[in-house]
């Protein structure tokens, strides 16, 4: 079955996005085209989708080609996902350095996800030297923009007193916008106060959650963490984590 593309079907990226859930295949066709046409929205998420291999065959090198010409016109996102490429080795080699670069530039530009990124970097010390209260600083605007995994690990570095004085009820709150926001480590961490607390009704709740939307590193940590729990409601939900987790294992596993 063929499509006639519409002309403003090619140059509207908004229209674009909406159509990667409609037909994956017919966006991927629509993005190419709008991306030559030299649409940047179109030529960041033309990156996208050779990266994750959706609706067109997966091509990393291609992909980090067009983040880059994005990015080139001031694409911050397109900026971004260039140093999730050179993080992870994703169509070039794994350069930590490389990507606090750009991290940086578009974290400097505004951009949430980058400085939730570029402080991972700082948080660990990969490809820039550590430093934890800019860490702090980055997780903090991030999280007031409203990026959820920013909130969580706010809400540790207040929990803990890292470079920061201890402020329980600041990182409970964090915690809690995290988890209304979707993160599920925000989720798992609300939930762990709330058990802390003994409501542990409303703790099992977010647990499922977390469950539900949680990878595989997650899980791995989650269910360890759940077959030590002493209460034993919360305790017998890590059976579901360790299946949950067995289950993303298998996927990996080559056909």
């Amino acid at each position: 079955m063929s499509f006639q593309l519409r002309r403003e079907e090619v140059l509207d990226g908004e229209r674009l996005k909406s159509m990667l859930d409609e037909s994956p295949a017919h966006a991927a066709q629509a993005i190419l085209m709008a991306a030559r046409e030299g649409v940047v929205d179109a030529q960041a998420l033309l990156g996208q989708i050779l990266l994750d291999g959706r609706g067109i065959a997966q091509d990393q090198p291609l992909a980090l080609r067009w983040f880059a010409i994005a990015a080139r016109q001031g694409h911050l996102m397109a900026r971004n996902m260039l140093g999730r490429c050179h993080e992870h080795g994703w169509g070039c080699a794994t350069q930590a350095s490389v990507a606090a670069g750009h991290y940086r530039v578009a974290a400097e530009a505004g951009l949430d996800w980058a400085m939730y990124n570029y402080a991972n970097l700082l948080a660990t010390g990969r490809g820039v030297s550590e430093d934890q209260a800019g860490a702090l600083s980055l997780y903090q605007r991030a999280a007031e923009l409203g990026h959820a995994k920013s909130m969580n690990l706010l809400g540790r570095y207040l929990e803990e007193g890292r470079v920061c004085p201890t402020d329980a009820k600041a990182a409970r709150d964090w915690y809690r916008r995290s988890a209304i926001g979707g993160d599920f480590r925000g989720q798992f961490s609300y939930a762990a106060v709330l058990a802390g607390e003994g409501n542990i009704d409303e703790a099992l709740v977010w647990l499922r959650k977390a469950l539900a939307g949680g990878n595989l590193n997650f899980l791995r940590v989650a269910s360890k963490a759940l077959l030590s729990a002493t209460d034993p409601k919360i305790r017998a939900l890590a059976p579901a984590y360790v299946q949950r987790q067995a289950e993303l294992e298998q996927q990996l596993k080559p056909l």
